[in-house]
């Protein structure tokens, strides 16, 4: 018998199930790591908070399903029919465009990042959604991706969506969801990873870590970036480091 679903909509489901797993594996994985990193280099500091940890978790796993609906669907666009301006060949562009198209998707992600996340903290929309971000106080390595629905489903369509608007190569496009994931989570974890040789350099007081970002979850009006601190020196919401 005939399957009534027809082999596209099944093909979408498979990628969508399939991204679905690799973004909560990806998480476990990751946050896992972080976490047992700071098991051993501040052991203590995420003491009588397991319950929080497990709604983080189960949240975060919820994330996953929303991040991996739009993913699926564009992967497998990008695959059956080239819909997508992802190239995996690298003579389709100059070599010099692969870290400038890194920089203009974490650029972009930031912008996305930033003004979305200052809506989320109006008050109403904080209530009824941001709140199960900040639940987490102080947040663990676990809180990266702890969201509400609304949440998830706003960060989720950012990079699906640019992959339509810039042309990316596979493999940045995959160091782009590194970098998401790795300061995602080290943005959270409770305590600075970074040297401070790094964190208080001229680099470093462009970039977020977890000292800035540490104080975002103590005075919540302030330090709203992802990756850098452009938006937040711009519009006077930058306030400085915390000393996670």
């Amino acid at each position: 018998m005939p399957d009534s679903l027809g082999p596209g909509p099944l093909a979408v489901l498979a990628s969508v199930i399939a991204m679905t797993a690799i973004v909560g594996v990806r998480y476990l994985l990751t946050s896992g790591l972080f976490a047992w990193i700071t098991a051993r280099a501040r052991p203590g500091l995420y003491a009588g908070q397991n319950r929080q940890i497990r709604r983080e978790i189960g949240w975060s796993l919820l994330s996953a399903l929303i991040f991996g609906l739009p993913a699926g669907i564009v992967a497998w666009g990008w695959r059956q029919h080239g819909w997508t301006l992802i190239y995996t060949d690298l003579h389709d562009r100059p070599l010099w465009y692969l870290p400038l198209s890194l920089a203009i998707y974490l650029f972009l992600h930031d912008t996305w990042f930033y003004w979305t996340h200052r809506w989320l903290h109006r008050p109403r929309v904080f209530r009824r959604a941001h709140a199960v971000h900040h639940a987490s106080r102080p947040p663990t390595a676990w809180a990266a991706m702890s969201f509400h629905p609304i949440e998830a489903a706003i960060n989720a369509v950012i990079i699906p969506a640019l992959v339509f608007l810039v042309p990316i190569h596979v493999a940045v496009l995959g160091m782009v969801l590194l970098i998401m994931t790795v300061m995602g989570i080290t943005n959270h974890m409770g305590w600075e990873i970074f040297p401070q040789a790094l964190v208080q350099s001229r680099l470093g007081k462009g970039l977020i870590t977890a000292s800035h970002h540490h104080r975002h979850h103590e005075l919540y009006r302030c330090n709203y970036g992802l990756y850098f601190r452009f938006w937040d020196h711009l519009c006077g919401t930058d306030r400085g480091l915390s000393a996670p």
